[in-house]
């Protein structure tokens, strides 16, 4: 107990007596937070506009006349990656042609016997799960026709792919380069203090005891950093939403607050634990040179 309070006492007159060089670790460490931030931010939303129009597509299925869709409607059910199925009958089918003829709507009375089959509406989770699930729906004999937008979907499979491929890519990369830019950084600062560091280790300090310190401050600049990440990339955010929302409202971008609450949390979390993990790797670095025989 009394070592951490030495730690945290340590830490706080390391941070003020090289107050400039902690200010420059904390901008650096919220603008590296903020690009990277902004940067999953992009990438969510590309997905989330991916999802919603992948969740919209429907697949027609056509039963033979007479046909019941019971045993096609159970076995599709079944299908995990199917979200939703809905079998409509002949009239209900009937109503709908109606309110789609409107004024015409009378001529559907000259047809006497409602004509219409059995169908059934069903959507899936993602594009890619469309072409499977026809290729099973066609070889039921009770089925008559099966409708889908075949080449859109192949699009939209293959921008699905792509746009997961391109924003894990560009997380990892922006992860990588944030986490060597604050490493550097909090090197830097560990090195200013090179000549206390290596008396103390002579005198027979622990490494642990001259760590704690570093690795605190580590922390609490990647905090503060992300804090400031936080803030900056929500004044942003919203300010994009407004300007979207006036140029183009078609565009479904993410305005969640729950979920945009979760994800500045997590970058919360990811500046803190980075600030934490990068300043203990620098001084666990440091302390393992300084103390090999020369």
């Amino acid at each position: 107990m009394a070592s951490f309070k030495y730690a945290l006492r340590d830490t706080f007159r390391l941070i003020c007596r090289h107050w400039g060089l902690s200010i420059l670790t904390l901008i650096t460490a919220a603008s590296v937070l903020y690009i990277l931030g902004f940067t999953a931010l992009f990438a969510l939303n590309v997905r989330h506009m991916v999802s919603r129009i992948e969740g919209g597509l429907v697949v027609q299925v056509y039963m033979k006349k007479g046909e019941k869709p019971d045993d096609v409607f159970a076995r599709v059910k079944a299908n995990p990656t199917v979200t939703s199925i809905r079998a409509i009958s002949p009239e209900e089918a009937l109503d709908r042609l109606r309110a789609k003829l409107g004024n015409q709507a009378r001529a559907v009375t000259l047809m006497g016997e409602n004509p219409l089959p059995w169908s059934l509406e069903i959507q899936v989770q993602r594009a890619e799960h469309i072409t499977p699930l026809v290729r099973d729906l066609v070889v039921f004999p009770s089925v008559e026709e099966v409708i889908y937008s075949g080449k859109l979907v192949e699009r939209l499979s293959t921008i699905s792919r792509a746009s997961a491929a391109v924003s894990a890519t560009i997380l990892v990369l922006a992860v990588i380069i944030s986490a060597l830019v604050i490493f550097n950084t909090i090197r830097i600062a560990i090195y200013s203090r090179k000549e206390e560091i290596e008396v103390m280790l002579l005198i027979g300090a622990t490494k642990t005891y001259i760590s704690l310190p570093f690795v605190i401050q580590g922390m609490f600049l990647g905090a503060g950093g992300a804090l400031l990440a936080v803030a900056g990339l929500w004044a942003t955010y919203a300010s994009a939403v407004n300007a979207v929302r006036s140029t183009l409202a078609f565009l479904d971008i993410i305005v969640n607050q729950q979920v945009l609450l979760q994800f500045f949390l997590l970058l919360f979390a990811t500046g803190a634990t980075m600030g934490w993990m990068c300043s203990w790797l620098a001084v666990s670095r440091f302390t393992s040179r300084a103390l090999r025989p020369r």
